[in-house]
């Protein structure tokens, strides 16, 4: 039985499909020759948050860009294939699945589940480059995982334990369903829909701990047993069909441009990065992977000599004339470039919706051919707007609850923008409409 049937078997759902034709008739098209790719626009995430899983299930499978309808999810689904340099022309969408999970007497749990649910509303890739989320959680957060807490009391995701079971905040425990088979679920989802999938992860040596027997102990990159567990814990997750590694503060690996770091503890070396990435692609027999570094200079040559496909926060979306000649300087680097960026996990508010869709447009089309696109960059905000009152950045560091009434669905509508929201993602959705033929 495939990982998307197990699913809904724990969920005592019959495997059985029906095809939803209420969301099949207000769905997005892309325009012209992509006029098939179709994804759900116009909305707030409450919309589809609310759905049930067979529910979000299905209306993926509705909305195939094959126009075929599967009345039992296919049982092989391979990772789209836009060659083994996808990466460099990506755009990459990171989702933060622990802000939208299920809250439930102070604890949080089920974010992978909401992910697939939002799945359903997030833009197929184009003909020439893919679309790839970046969940901003996977492993367990050292700050109080599964725990909602007060909108100013620390909870950041900025720190992760390795060698302990996938966090709670991401899974759903009270399933008979493995966190394994989960994720394969969520990644097989996603690839149906024509979307790429990676993980952002910090590699600050005293933002990781180990779990052990006797209790969490710091992480050290001059212990070969701590690099090679690092490498592991990597592996498992592409061999369940992740696509992508988002590494953060790599662009200080090596001890570059420390004055600007702002992580905490030990980096790994210069040559000894270029080993991990090479051996996690290695042992993983993918040389498909796509490595992100979280911020990048103009020293292309070092990123890419070190594996990377794609630097972040290079250049903004702002100037349309300025992305668009970068593009045609860079056309033959086809392994590395730099990214256009619309917001990043820093983001602390401040930017205008007419400034985000202008950087969506440029990152979209500032190129001559699409053949030469640039890497870009954006967060949920960026598709989905937050209140007013909270950003991208303070939900990385707090997991708190805007529910007025103590249910999920609550938290869900009061997270995000309503009406205004729900009119710039309209506006987000043409753009990418017009994209998605390129």
């Amino acid at each position: 039985m495939n990982n998307v049937n197990k699913l809904l078997k724990a969920y005592n759902e019959n495997t059985l499909l029906n095809k939803n034709f209420l969301y099949e008739s207000i769905a997005f098209h892309g325009i012209g020759n992509a006029y098939n790719k179709r994804w759900l626009g116009n909305i707030v995430p409450a919309d589809v948050l609310k759905l049930s899983l067979k529910e979000a299930i299905e209306i993926i499978v509705t909305l195939s860009e094959s126009g075929i309808f599967y009345d039992k999810f296919p049982n092989h689904i391979e990772t789209p294939n836009y060659g083994d340099n996808w990466g460099r022309f990506a755009n990459y969408i990171e989702i933060n699945n622990r802000a939208i999970g299920i809250m439930d007497k102070g604890c949080t749990c089920s974010g992978i589940i909401s992910t697939i649910k939002l799945l359903t509303a997030i833009p197929p890739s184009a003909k020439s480059f893919s679309n790839c989320i970046i969940l901003s959680q996977i492993w367990q957060n050292i700050y109080g995982d599964a725990y909602e807490k007060g909108p100013f009391e620390e909870n950041s995701i900025y720190g992760i334990r390795l060698n302990a079971p996938y966090s709670n905040n991401i899974i759903d425990y009270s399933i008979n369903l493995s966190a394994e088979d989960q994720l394969k679920a969520f990644v097989d989802l996603a690839h149906f829909r024509g979307i790429k999938v990676g993980f952002r992860h910090v590699i600050s040596a005293d933002q990781i701990k180990i779990s052990n027997k006797k209790g969490d102990i710091v992480f050290d990159w001059k212990n070969p047993k701590h690099v090679d567990l690092y490498i592991k814990e990597c592996e498992k997750l592409v061999n369940l069909g992740f696509d992508c590694i988002f590494i953060d503060s790599a662009k200080h690996i090596g001890g570059y441009d420390m004055y600007n770091y702002t992580g905490v503890g030990a980096l790994p070396e210069y040559c000894q990065m270029q080993y991990i990435l090479h051996e996690i692609r290695h042992r993983c027999k993918r040389t498909d992977l796509s490595f992100v570094c979280e911020k990048s200079s103009d020293d292309f040559t070092r990123y890419k000599d070190m594996g990377f496909n794609a630097g972040t926060d290079y250049i903004t979306g702002d100037n349309f004339d300025a992305v668009k000649n970068l593009s045609d300087s860079l056309k033959y680097m086809r392994d590395y470039a730099p990214g256009v960026e619309i917001s990043n996990d820093n983001n602390e508010g401040g930017m205008s919706y007419e400034q985000r869709l202008n950087r969506i447009n440029t990152a979209l089309f500032a190129y001559t051919f699409a053949s030469d696109k640039l890497p870009s960059f954006m967060q949920m905000n960026d598709l989905f707007p937050l209140r007013y009152d909270t950003t991208t950045h303070h939900l990385m560091m707090t997991n708190p609850s805007y529910s007025t009434d103590g249910s999920s669905q609550s938290h869900f509508e009061n997270l995000f923008a309503k009406d205004d929201g729900k009119e710039y993602n309209r506006r987000a959705g043409e753009i990418f409409a017009y994209a998605l033929e390129k």
